[in-house]
């Protein structure tokens, strides 16, 4: 048991040069960059010089850009600076708690079914075959019409209840992949038992892949919540989000063109995950 003690952990000899390459990756640095402005924009828009979102006046309904205010007014004559900033922490709160909660699903469930098979194996894989043959937005839809008043709260559920299988397919498919390599082979032969195998030497080799797949599906969450509160199943008011913002333009962006600021916000969002998980995939893949 003693020589199982001195067994090197994992084999991750990969990772040290990968996250120099990482940190020298200007698009890594531009997308991250991007990634740390939203983030301060969601948890303080005060710091920004966004004001009160409810503070509304009609008479200022639909007012272009102007000096003081450089996204001008929406229908209600709301500051539409102050709104764009304050709807970054909805969507911005909705993929990371979803991305979250899966990523937890994922390694507990993912990993026990990897490494020890069996019915379980089967039952999760089959009904996560199941659940990804359902259009992920359509499904969530159909989910979200049993809630009224919906927040936050229940668009991660149904966004986390249907979004799942992805991630949780792919530890299990990464632990089955690593539990044959010679230096698990090595610990087994040595002593050391499944807890011990699984969280000391396979999943801290299977991390790689699953930062690469939470980063990216954090891009599908914010399109996912913005597409579902556009299409009028999502979050309701008064809540502020980018996808509300988008919804009450849909009939009036032609005259206005400021009102589709929000998409502009989105697609950025959007692009930064993207690449800062293409950029994890280029310098950890240990294939690359």
């Amino acid at each position: 048991m003693e020589s199982a003690e001195r067994l090197p952990e994992v084999d991750l000899t990969h990772t040290a040069p990968g996250w120099r390459r990482l940190r020298r990756d200007p698009s890594f640095l531009l997308a991250a960059l991007g990634i740390l402005l939203l983030a301060s924009i969601a948890i303080a828009p005060g710091l920004w010089g966004a004001g009160d979102p409810f503070d509304c006046t009609l008479d200022r309904s639909l007012i272009g850009p102007s000096l003081g205010h450089p996204f001008g007014f929406d229908l209600q004559g709301c500051d539409y600076y102050t709104r764009v900033l304050h709807g970054a922490r909805s969507s911005l709160a909705v993929a990371i708690l979803v991305v979250s909660f899966i990523s937890v699903i994922s390694v507990l469930i993912g990993s026990a079914i990897g490494f020890k098979r069996g019915i379980w194996d089967t039952v999760v894989g089959q009904l996560g075959d199941v659940v990804l043959a359902m259009p992920l937005i359509l499904a969530a839809a159909f989910v979200l019409t049993f809630f009224e008043g919906r927040g936050v709260t229940h668009v991660v559920f149904a966004l986390v209840v249907l979004g799942w299988p992805p991630m949780t397919l792919l530890v299990r498919a990464q632990v089955r992949s690593i539990r044959q390599a010679e230096f698990v082979s090595a610990a087994r032969v040595l002593g050391a038992n499944r807890f011990r195998l699984l969280t000391k030497h396979i999943l801290p080799n299977a991390m790689w892949a699953l930062i690469v797949f939470a980063t990216t599906y954090t891009a599908v969450a914010v399109t996912a919540e913005a597409l579902l509160t556009f299409l009028g199943v999502g979050l309701d008011l008064p809540a502020i989000s980018w996808g509300l913002m988008l919804a009450q333009a849909r009939f009036r962006s032609i005259d206005n063109p400021h009102l589709l600021i929000p998409a502009v916000f989105l697609a950025l969002t959007v692009a930064c995950f993207v690449l800062i998980g293409e950029a994890i995939r280029r310098a950890l893949d240990p294939e690359e």
